[in-house]
């Protein structure tokens, strides 16, 4: 017997499909003779399991009808919700709805390679999944400038991928890492304290510090933190007192750190839509351009570090998308890119034997790509 989502699927005839654009349940389902009596007490049934109203365009389903009556309206109707997760909508008798899941699996995988434009590419010259640079971007965020990488600048990996079906998911779970850049190796172990796993360096020091090293998954830095800058809109030299990130239009932006909003707002002729965040008695950041902000953001809201708070725009005095990044120090500008971080709580003594032990093993692996 041969089972697709739990049915016996070789006792059925099986249509799929994708769905396409304004297509609901109720117009899947009515091009089969499925009446819009049985769609609405469907759509209740759904209550609780699945919100019929998120069926998306660009997701797979199945149908699943009858092989003796070919005029008969489907027996199943399966939406795929995402590659692990799915709907089944059983449309037999009393009608029922469920959920189920796609067995997955971990596998663990190496990868090792050298940045020659970005680590985007690098990664897929490596026949990796680009995706694991932003995962590894996300790790060394408040170590390494992932704006300022080198030719020849090397990475090594270990980690688990999610696969179902034998298809790859871009899920990850780095087991160890290093990456060579600037002449200086920095490395990822994983160790978990306090019940909490972080991934710290070599002498047992957490990777995670109060500031990420930038604001958004990495693209390009278009113009520098300068005391004279030629502005594309204004044609002439002023001050820069902030980093340009030329990223695309609605890219998440986060915030560097933990803080309170004190400012939200839209400033026509320089700015645009911007935010403005206090972090402490010594530093406040201010991210501009935005295209807007993100939903119930408004001032005196706390927010987490990383937390997104925007995304990229071209609003205000802007030729193009970009974030214009800014830091204040005691209320004066500082290039952003030298902003200092202490980290977060290093391995205690009472772990230290066992995270030397981890260490060391995994260093000698990540070596040995």
């Amino acid at each position: 017997m041969v089972y697709e989502y739990g049915i016996p699927a070789d006792r059925y005839r099986v249509q799929y499909g994708i769905v396409q654009p304004r297509q609901n349940l109720g117009s899947i389902l009515g091009e089969h003779g499925v009446s819009t009596g049985t769609v609405h007490h469907l759509g209740e049934k759904a209550r609780g399991v699945f919100d019929v109203r998120r069926i998306r365009s660009g997701q797979a389903y199945a149908l699943f009808f009858s092989k003796h009556d070919s005029l008969a309206p489907p027996r199943f109707f399966v939406y795929e919700e995402d590659p692990k997760s799915y709907i089944v909508f059983d449309l037999r008798g009393d009608l029922a709805v469920s959920r189920g899941q796609n067995p997955a699996e971990w596998r663990t995988q190496t990868v090792k390679g050298q940045v020659e434009s970005s680590l985007w590419v690098a990664m897929q010259r490596c026949e990796a999944s680009p995706q694991l640079a932003i995962v590894l971007s996300h790790i060394f965020g408040w170590t390494i400038d992932f704006f300022g990488l080198q030719k020849q600048d090397e990475f090594r990996v270990i980690y688990e991928q999610e696969f179902v079906d034998g298809k790859a998911l871009d899920n990850f779970h780095i087991l160890a890492a290093s990456f060579r850049a600037s002449d200086s190796t920095y490395y990822a172990i994983p160790f978990v304290q306090d019940g909490e796993e972080l991934y710290y360096n070599e002498r047992g020091n957490s990777l995670e510090g109060a500031f990420l090293k930038a604001p958004l998954d990495f693209y390009r830095i278009s113009s520098r933190f300068t005391n004279s800058r030629y502005h594309p809109v204004l044609k002439r030299y002023r001050a820069h007192h902030g980093v340009d990130y030329a990223a695309p239009a609605g890219t998440p932006v986060y915030a560097i750190g933990s803080g309170k909003v004190i400012a939200k707002a839209y400033q026509a002729n320089g700015g645009g839509n911007y935010v403005k965040i206090k972090h402490n008695g010594t530093y406040t950041t201010t991210y501009m351009h935005l295209s807007r902000f993100a939903k119930g953001l408004k001032v005196g809201s706390t927010v987490k570090q990383k937390e997104i708070i925007g995304y990229v725009g071209s609003t205000g005095l802007s030729t193009g998308p970009h974030l214009d990044f800014r830091v204040y120090e005691n209320g004066r500008p500082i290039n952003p890119l030298t902003i200092k971080s202490q980290p977060k709580k290093p391995i205690s003594e009472a772990n230290r034997a066992a995270f030397s032990q981890v260490c060391d093993s995994l260093v000698l692996k990540l070596k040995g790509l």
